[in-house]
């Protein structure tokens, strides 16, 4: 019965990390923390280094995930703390092959997937660079596209 509980908590977590991320990148990363996110919407930022300030995200997600694994490991109270632990561990491995490795590619680990949700994260994406400003972007998502992004580009770019 527990490890229904705790895949049912990790899954749980992951999915509830699309909604999470898509807050932060919505509210903190286009709002407050801009000055750690700008460099991605803008690399030439960057002069040519390999790391972003925007990779400070990283921690962001991190330390909740690395706390909750600290916790439930040595408070058998709050055991099911670890599995949020590796929800969101889980969720932030997804996050860097689709938004790291896949989109931005970063690391060249494999080649661009060829079906209609990878094409439609690519315009999701696509669309949300189009500004190097953090006004007036949409699709602050990853995994969770909306539907226009599936048609073709004709139909969605306004």
């Amino acid at each position: 019965m527990d490890i229904v509980l705790y895949t049912t908590i990790t899954i749980l977590t992951f999915v509830g990390m699309e909604f999470v991320a898509w807050a932060a990148h919505k509210y903190l990363m286009h709002g407050a923390l801009w000055i750690w996110h700008e460099d991605h919407h803008n690399p030439h930022l960057n002069e040519g280094r390999f790391f972003e300030k925007n990779d400070l995200f990283f921690l962001v997600f991190a330390i909740p995930s690395a706390t909750c694994y600290i916790v439930g490991l040595s408070t058998p109270s709050v055991f099911g703390l670890t599995f949020v632990g590796i929800g969101i561990s889980i969720y932030g491995l997804v996050y860097f092959l689709i938004h790291d490795v896949y989109i931005h590619r970063r690391f060249k680990w494999f080649n661009q997937l060829d079906s209609k949700y990878s094409r439609a994260i690519l315009r999701a994406h696509g669309t949300h660079h189009a500004k190097n400003t953090k006004e007036d972007c949409e699709s602050f998502g990853l995994l969770l596209v909306d539907g226009k992004y599936f048609q073709k580009r004709t139909a969605w770019k306004q």
